[in-house]
């Protein structure tokens, strides 16, 4: 029987939406392999330039269980740092993931910060079953928001 899944995940920021949005979201495949050499060996565009449909691959080192990753843009829209991706190859795909996606929405906070707010939604394959791959998966987009986060405060004028 197939199951779906999904997580939800808040991360509270200290960096402004608009420029952790356009960091951790829209430009991440340029930063990850220089903030995370020991996880994201490289990444780069694979189809479009950043618009809906546009499709990026992450190339993974051995501390991921799988090397590849292809994601497509489904939705993005800049102003309001909301974007939803569909993960097409790798990542489980195949495997024990029948499709999965993620919905991203970054949003000012009073403070002058931001609040990460993460929707991943995946239908597994039949007889899989979940076991810590939601903590790892939570565990790993924290990661890649708190790794901008200090780029980001350490390069102030980064992404403005």
């Amino acid at each position: 029987m197939t199951s779906t899944t999904s997580w939800t995940l808040e991360i509270e920021s200290p960096v402004a939406a608009q420029r952790l949005f356009r960091a951790a979201v829209l430009d991440w495949h340029t930063l990850a392999p220089k903030l995370a050499p020991h996880i994201v060996a490289s990444a780069h565009p694979v189809e479009g330039e950043g618009s809906i449909g546009s499709v990026r691959q992450f190339n993974f080192t051995s501390a991921m269980p799988f090397s590849v990753m292809k994601e497509k843009l489904e939705f993005l829209d800049v102003e309001k740092c909301e974007c939803k991706s569909t993960l097409i190859e790798g990542g489980g795909i195949g495997t024990a993931i029948e499709t999965a996606t993620s919905h991203i929405k970054v949003e000012a906070t009073a403070s002058g910060g931001s609040v990460v707010k993460v929707e991943s939604t995946y239908k597994l394959l039949p007889g899989v079953e979940v076991k810590d791959e939601i903590t790892k998966a939570k565990d790993s987009v924290t990661n890649i928001f708190k790794g901008a986060d200090a780029y980001l405060i350490a390069n102030p004028d980064a992404y403005n």
